[in-house]
């Protein structure tokens, strides 16, 4: 332990004076603290230089004094940014007298025209310190101001000035600010800027102010990547439309028409735009989406007040919607529903904003919630109505991401009840002592008199049964909450093992066979259709890996003297009394009531038995020719009974013999 303290650090004082007290001017305490005013001294804090120039010039743009902005990256790694707005005062300063305002703005803290709306009615530079950490941060820094028929330049270094301020007269009207500048490599080592880091951020902001122009250059042999053009002009006209297009690419045909538009803050000066679109027509909707937000053109990365108020409008307007069209299942929904895979870019524009740091990641201003959320929900609301197809897309789109939600709050439930004590199974289901699922079958028995006639005709090692009461929940026309309260599906998935929905998971079914077993009658065949149902719309894995059988049991037994035959339908009965008892004189038939009526000797080796049963194994048709499975499972035990009358009408000729 005594090596942790044998370092080679001079000894503390251990007087403690006056004389010890520090006073660090000017820009001083940024080069001694360069973390505090951006972040640090790594790749971000480097870039973040180039930020704060950027957002001065986007400022002018945004007041309406400019309209274009120029960037070019040199190949000694010096960036010149340059706008054609009004241009830095250079009039003497009337606290400082002997200094221009450019030089009080360059070389104090806390500095600029930005602290009243007098001169920005919003702007990205609030605390006057940007453009002076760039002067402290950089070993040179050339600056020049134009105004009609005047030009001053002045360089400084390391916070200070190097040169007086000169002018000279020109024929030129040009105006604007053009700074160009090196980060200092005692602060940042042997960092460099990087050509695409640069280029994504004039980007950004070219589409958030839509008359907006950036022209882009850098020297062409920094440049790393495909992407990146050494020349370019940014301006986009639909603005954040034009970027959410850039950003879904190909997979744009995947989303929704995108929801866009501009609002007003009522009684303040600002305003809001934004684009937001849903992935409603992907097939695998997974991935997250993204909310990218900025507040007077400055990113916020890490969100904040005025993402709060979006995401809030968003939500009560499509549950408002949802509600209108008495639609129950929009109780359930919550932010994350509607916004979690949603693709959107919010930009804002308020007074006074207030960040969190002085790399202003995250808006705090606590009035930004209300006012995005009131000046988008109308518009919202509006489109909502305008487009009611599109917006019936999305809500279903949101409205099944609650149903995956909640489904996967219940894995996770009974995983971690699981985790703490042994899952307990249904109370009716009579389990088999075998545990390797592939030498064991689980029977679906309607009611209690079936199950008990299975229980005792089954093999005990092998077959596990669980009985059903009566016909179990139609999913397809019932919400996932209706559904998760089915004590009987519940059971049923428990039993199962495997999950339903996206959580599925064939791999931990605890059975290789899964047998319907019900009577060979209307009422029966009416209940396997429930439960193929429920298979397909929650279980679906399990049809396709071959997991889902159709017992197949007698209605009718037929007997002459010492013979004895089964029969499953009238079709097979007529069969047997044409062929096999075409010589009796009279035929002992009895039909079946049900399996609950059946001898546990007459079920075990006619339904059960594997060595002398008959099962259909269910599979999906997914030829071209055969239309889409979904489709035709909704038409049939959906919500719209004129589809299944319609199907009725369409196969009512093809019916032989109806048992009614």
């Amino acid at each position: 332990m005594a090596n942790l303290f044998n370092n080679k650090q001079a000894p503390l004082k251990s007087d403690y004076t006056a004389k010890d007290i520090e006073v660090l001017e000017g820009l001083e305490p940024v080069r001694k603290r360069p973390g505090m005013y951006i972040g640090g001294t790594d790749e971000k804090a480097f870039h973040h230089l180039a930020a704060e120039v950027l957002d001065n010039a986007m400022d002018e743009v945004v007041a309406g004094f400019a309209n274009k902005i120029t960037i070019h990256l040199g190949a000694d790694n010096t960036l010149t940014i340059a706008d054609n707005g009004r241009g830095i005062p250079v009039d003497p300063h009337p606290k400082f007298p002997h200094l221009s305002a450019l030089e009080v703005i360059l070389t104090t803290l806390h500095s600029g025209g930005k602290f009243d709306n007098k001169v920005y009615s919003t702007s990205g530079g609030l605390h006057g310190v940007g453009i002076s950490v760039v002067n402290a941060l950089s070993d040179k820094l050339d600056i020049e101001i134009c105004r009609p028929k005047q030009r001053w330049r002045q360089s400084y270094s390391r916070g200070h000035s190097v040169s007086p301020l000169v002018s000279e007269e020109t024929n030129s009207r040009q105006q604007g600010t053009k700074i160009r500048f090196h980060p200092d490599p005692e602060i940042f080592g042997d960092l460099n800027f990087r050509p695409a880091t640069l280029y994504q951020m004039a980007r950004a902001k070219a589409y958030l102010f839509k008359g907006a122009k950036i022209e882009w250059s850098c020297d062409k042999n920094l440049i790393k990547d495909n992407r990146t053009p050494a020349e370019a002009l940014l301006h986009y006209p639909d603005g954040l439309a034009d970027y959410l297009t850039d950003v879904l690419g190909s997979e744009g045909e995947s989303y929704s028409s995108f929801f866009k538009g501009e609002g007003v803050f009522p009684d303040q000066n600002g305003r809001i735009e934004w684009v937001v679109a849903w992935p409603v027509q992907a097939e695998d909707a997974s991935d997250e989406g993204s909310l990218t937000s900025f507040c007077n053109t400055i990113p916020t990365p890490q969100g904040g007040t005025h993402e709060a108020g979006f995401r809030q409008a968003l939500t009560r307007g499509l549950k408002d919607f949802g509600e209108r069209t008495n639609n129950k299942r929009v109780s359930n929904l919550t932010a994350e529903d509607v916004n979690g895979l949603a693709i959107a870019v919010l930009s804002c524009f308020i007074q006074q904003p207030q960040f969190q740091g002085q790399t202003k990641e995250k808006l705090v201003s606590v009035n930004a919630a209300k006012l995005v959320e009131n000046a988008l929900k109308d518009h919202f609301d509006h489109w909502l109505v305008g487009h009611p197809q599109l917006a019936n897309q999305i809500l279903d789109f949101v409205l099944n991401r609650a149903d995956d939600r909640l489904r996967k709050k219940q894995a996770k439930e009974v995983s971690r009840q699981s985790a703490t004590r042994r899952l307990r199974l249904p109370g009716k289901l009579t389990d088999c002592t075998q545990t390797n699922p592939a030498n064991c079958e689980i029977f679906l028995v309607e009611g209690d008199s079936a199950g008990g006639s299975a229980k005792q005709a089954r093999n005990r090692a092998t077959q596990a049964v669980l009985p059903l009461k009566g016909k179990i929940l139609n999913v397809a026309t019932a919400s996932l909450e209706k559904m998760k309260g089915n004590q009987e599906v519940a059971d049923l998935i428990l039993a199962l093992g495997c999950g339903a929905g996206k959580d599925c998971k064939p791999e931990n079914l605890r059975y290789g066979r899964i047998v319907i077993m019900t009577d060979a009658d209307v009422d029966g065949a009416h209940i396997a259709s429930l439960l193929l149902t429920l298979f397909f719309q929650e279980m679906r894995p399990l049809i396709e890996n071959g997991n889902i059988y159709l017992a197949q049991p007698p209605l009718y037994r037929l007997s002459y003297g010492q013979k004895i035959i089964y029969a499953r339908d009238d079709q097979e009965k007529e069969h047997h009394l044409n062929t096999t008892f075409k010589r009796a004189t009279k035929v002992d038939i009895s039909r079946f009531k049900g399996l609950g009526e059946m001898p546990v000797e007459q079920l075990r080796n006619t339904t059960m038995d594997p060595t002398k049963r008959t099962l259909l194994q269910v599979s999906l048709n997914l030829a071209e020719s055969a239309g889409d499975p979904g489709e035709f499972v909704t038409r049939l035990m959906g919500k719209n009974p004129e589809t299944r009358f319609q199907f009725i009408q369409e196969n009512a000729k093809f019916l032989t013999d109806v048992d009614v």
